[in-house]
């Protein structure tokens, strides 16, 4: 009777987990239909409407998977895409139904995104000169800013504030709490630079790496500092001063008297703004459309009638893995990149990467297969870079026939490294166990984590990492059309800014997706075309409820941990990291 109760309660269990579940895939798709709308009808733009874009909820390169966490809490905001928001904004420039665009908010941005729809407003102003842009804002941080420096006229909340301190990055380090945990990191690389690795060996950041880190973040911030004085009439000096003064915690009207904003305004004296601006006695008449509503039912990729030419746009996002994961899966985009060869309807292929790298087997997978393409079909191949396209990024990427950047793009890091833990000391030391064993061959050894790697072992897992980085630029010398001697003096695991990158060699045009689109129309000498995004994702009922399944617990644990959770994900990275990696560590860059 007892073995009745425990089987009958654990299946009792089992079935409520499961309705569990379910329950959380059907408010997933609700939600996710709520938030996506329908594309097959769009939203009356009457006269004197204009662009509300607000960034808040942040940018994504193209859709979103929902968190399931999110959506059990009930927010579906999520993240805009950034060809929505960049072609709002084009399109914006020649509607006579859309007088103005207001910018409010930023969400998590890459520094290419922002540069992108900075690039975007830059032209709407040029096209439009009679129509006007308005931001307002709480505060700022220099992301917002950055976009916010294209406005006509800037306002700031009273008691808000603006945040410009310069560019900067922080890494952790986890040698000492490995150490504790009596577990030793064994790491075989190639590249000085290569600092990957250096968070598991190190307690802080080494001198080549602070060198490169240096340089970029530099450049980066000449950037945007340039760009803010340009759109605010002022020197790069005044910008450099306001970043080394604590502008944060200066009061709003110290910001107006230093021309940092143009007006202070509460939420409704903004909206009493923008009535007089538009022509309407209250604000509950202002004409706000949104980006969603705005691009619902629009065609995003079409350039002119779109019959010129049919111009495929592969997107490869993400963490680069062998079998499986969220990013760039080398088993399902090879395959992807072969079905592509055999579309005749298509003139020409665009990637556009953003990933730090991963695997050096799918990077090499990958590249193999964008070669092939070029010789089936004989046709041009680019590359449109955007925040990241280093290392393993970079690998899928130089075999391009134009390589397109954001000066703000982190590339190169060509270098390779392998990983192997070594548990012993926590088992013997921490555990109290020991492992004895016996083998047929006394060299018959492969890397695990169970014991030290003997030299011999260890000579040879440097010689299989040498020749993966020979291949590498190898591969890098063959696109970039440099002999493999150069591309050395410029690899070591380097990672360069896009302006640097330029200069080297590296990238040969700066400029974003549009600039690659009107690149690729060049050189197919046409003016109009369509753009055709592979791979196709369609979200469907029972992929929703499996992704929450699997993401239930990571969820969990992440929103359980707070600012602990980067130390779970690196752990995680390290578990599921394949022998040989291409991979730049990415650190977010705090703007």
């Amino acid at each position: 009777m007892k073995k009745f109760f425990i089987s009958f309660l654990g299946a009792l269990a089992g079935i409520w987990f499961s309705l569990f579940l379910l329950t959380i895939g059907v408010f997933m798709v609700i939600g996710i239909a709520a938030a996506s709308g329908s594309k097959s009808s769009s939203k009356e733009i009457k006269k004197g409407s204009y662009l509300a874009l607000d960034l808040s909820t942040g940018v994504e390169d193209l859709g979103v998977k929902p968190d399931p966490m999110e959506i059990i809490q009930g927010n579906f905001d999520f993240p805009t895409a950034l060809g929505d928001i960049v072609n709002a904004i084009d399109l914006a420039a020649t509607d006579d139904k859309i007088e103005g665009i207001t910018i409010e908010g930023l969400g998590y941005a890459g520094m290419a995104q922002i540069q992108a729809i900075g690039e975007a407003l830059a032209r709407f102003k040029a096209a439009a000169p009679e129509k006007w842009i308005y931001a307002y804002g709480d505060d700022y941080s220099l992301g917002s800013y950055y976009l916010a420096a294209k406005a006509d006229s800037i306002f700031l909340n009273p008691i808000g504030m603006v945040d410009i301190h310069g560019v900067g990055m922080a890494s952790l380090y986890f040698k000492d709490l490995l150490d504790k945990l009596g577990i030793d990191v064994q790491v075989v690389k190639v590249g000085t630079y290569k600092s990957a690795v250096e968070p598991f060996i190190l307690n802080g950041m080494s001198e080549p790496a602070r060198e490169q880190a240096q340089l970029y973040l530099d450049n980066i911030w000449k950037h945007f500092a340039t760009s803010i004085a340009e759109g605010r009439g002022l020197t790069v000096d005044s910008i450099d001063a306001w970043a080394n003064s604590y502008l944060m915690t200066r009061p709003a009207k110290e910001c107006l008297a230093m021309k940092v904003v143009d007006r202070l305004a509460y939420r409704h004296e903004f909206d009493e703004a923008l009535c007089s601006l538009t022509g309407v006695k209250k604000p509950e008449d202002l004409k706000a459309v949104s980006v969603t509503e705005y691009m619902r039912g629009k065609d995003l990729f079409k350039k002119g009638n779109g019959k010129g030419a049919n111009i495929a746009l592969l997107y490869a996002c993400g963490e680069i893995t062998d079998e499986e994961g969220d990013g760039i899966v080398g088993a399902d985009l090879v395959p992807e990149i072969l079905d592509l060869a055999e579309e005749d309807d298509i003139d020409g292929l665009v990637m556009y990467v953003n990933s730090g790298g991963g695997s050096a087997f799918a990077s090499e997978q990958i590249w193999e297969a964008l070669q092939e393409w070029k010789r089936i079909t004989g046709k041009p191949f680019y590359v449109s870079m955007s925040d990241y396209a280093a290392s393993g990024g970079y690998y899928i990427s130089c075999g391009a026939d134009r390589i397109y950047a954001q000066p703000t793009t982190l590339t190169g890091s060509i270098g390779i490294f392998g990983m192997i833990p070594n548990i012993q000391p926590m088992l013997n030391n921490k555990l109290g166990v020991h492992v004895s064993t016996v083998r047929s061959c006394p060299d018959g050894v492969i890397p695990n984590i169970m014991e030290p790697m003997s030299p011999g072992l260890r000579a040879a897992m440097q010689g299989y990492v040498d020749r993966g980085y020979d291949l590498f630029t190898k591969r890098c010398a063959e696109g970039r059309h440099m002999s493999q001697d150069s591309i050395k003096m410029i690899a070591e695991g380097r990672v360069w800014d896009g302006a640097e990158a330029l200069r080297i060699g590296l990238v040969d045009e700066l400029g974003g997706l549009d600039a690659a689109l009107a690149g690729m129309a060049k050189k197919l000498n046409v003016e109009s075309y369509t753009v055709k995004i592979y791979p196709e994702k369609e979200i469907k009922w029972y992929d929703a409820i499996i992704d929450a399944s699997k993401d239930f617990k990571s969820s969990i644990v992440r929103s359980e941990l707070g600012e602990a959770a980067p130390i779970y994900d690196a752990i995680n990275r390290v578990k599921q990291m394949s022998v040989l990696q291409t991979r730049m560590e990415i650190e977010p860059i705090r703007l």
